[in-house]
């Protein structure tokens, strides 16, 4: 018994000692973790929209002919134009759809380009409900469209009075109409801000922003564009900034719209425009959204008469050249 407390003594002596031992010795520096910097981003995120090759007119272009296109180009996305794509508009999202749009991923896929957008057509601006609904209920299947091919936002337009029917006619009176009579403007704002509103909430389900073009009609002003997306007050709507929707004084307008802005679509009009023609400043069109933080994507929209062969790479190199200055 005396030499096992003898043994057990001695060995907590030797175990203090260790201990006040290691007490005394100065402790490890900590691991120094090397900061690296983040990679320089690309100034562009450049993208093409499948209406630079179809314009309305004729046989429709193959959209996964334009996104070979695309990916010989260097483009990094596709703006995919729904008219465009080889389903019915306004038909229903049946399996033979849902097959073709899961197709045209997997082309994306091989030609490695982004699907960045899917650019939708509506109008919203109707005193009849059904039609109104009609129209909310299309944008709802392309909202569910953008979900199953993994697009992040659709391009939606707000409508107009339709009181100059034709398109051609409203492009010489510089997209000014006169309102429907027997109503205010303020009735077309509230049926639009509503419809938008009832697609938001689906939108928001989906993942998928809705970006609301300064196109023709109620959002062909900042001041109306900034209203339905103010009144909809939602973060899953924001502006799709169109640089060739405002005719006149273009700029202070696009400076308006930019801090809400969440995709660009980039006007060329080599040969001359379809409709009108504008000599857009690049580098001045880059500062603005760069004061106002955007880092989206940039889609070109070629809307000249040349052929598309030619000028769509015209329009990526005077882009490029804007943006990269």
């Amino acid at each position: 018994m005396k030499r096992r407390a003898f043994l057990l003594g001695a060995a907590s002596g030797i175990g203090a000692t260790v201990l006040g031992a290691a007490e005394k010795m100065p402790a490890s520096p900590a691991p120094v973790v090397p900061v690296i910097p983040p990679a320089p981003r690309s100034p562009l995120k450049l993208a093409l929209s499948t209406y630079s090759y179809w314009h309305f007119k004729g046989e429709k272009v193959a959209v996964e002919w334009v996104m070979e296109q695309a990916a010989q180009l260097g483009a990094h996305g596709i703006d995919l134009l729904h008219r465009q794509m080889a389903i019915d508009e306004l038909g229903r999202l049946d399996a033979a759809a849902h097959a073709y749009c899961q197709k045209l991923k997997r082309h994306a896929l091989h030609c490695g380009v982004d699907l960045a957008c899917l650019s939708v057509l509506q109008d919203f601006v109707s005193p009849n409900p059904a039609e109104r609904h009609k129209w909310i209920a299309h944008t709802e299947k392309c909202i569910e469209i953008a979900y199953a091919m993994g697009i992040p936002c659709i391009r939606i337009s707000s409508g107009r009075w339709k009181t100059i029917p034709d398109f051609e006619a409203l492009m010489k009176a510089r997209g000014v109409e006169p309102i429907l009579p027997g109503y205010t403007e303020d009735d077309g704002f509230k049926w639009c801000i509503d419809s938008i509103q009832q697609c938001a909430t689906l939108a928001e389900q989906r993942g998928v922003v809705l970006a609301l073009e300064n196109h023709w009609g109620l959002s062909g002003t900042p001041e109306g564009q900034l209203r339905i997306i103010d009144g909809v007050n939602s973060p899953w709507v924001g502006a799709l900034m169109d640089t060739g929707n405002f005719l006149e004084n273009p700029y202070d307008k696009l400076v308006k719209i930019a801090p809400k802005t969440v995709f660009v679509q980039a006007k060329s009009y080599d040969g001359g425009g379809e409709f009108y023609t504008i000599d857009l400043d690049y580098k001045r069109i880059a500062k603005i959204l760069r004061d106002a933080g955007y880092t989206g994507y940039v889609s070109l929209e070629m809307e000249g008469r040349e052929p598309a062969d030619t000028a769509v790479p015209k329009g990526f190199a005077a882009i490029r050249a804007g943006f990269e200055a």
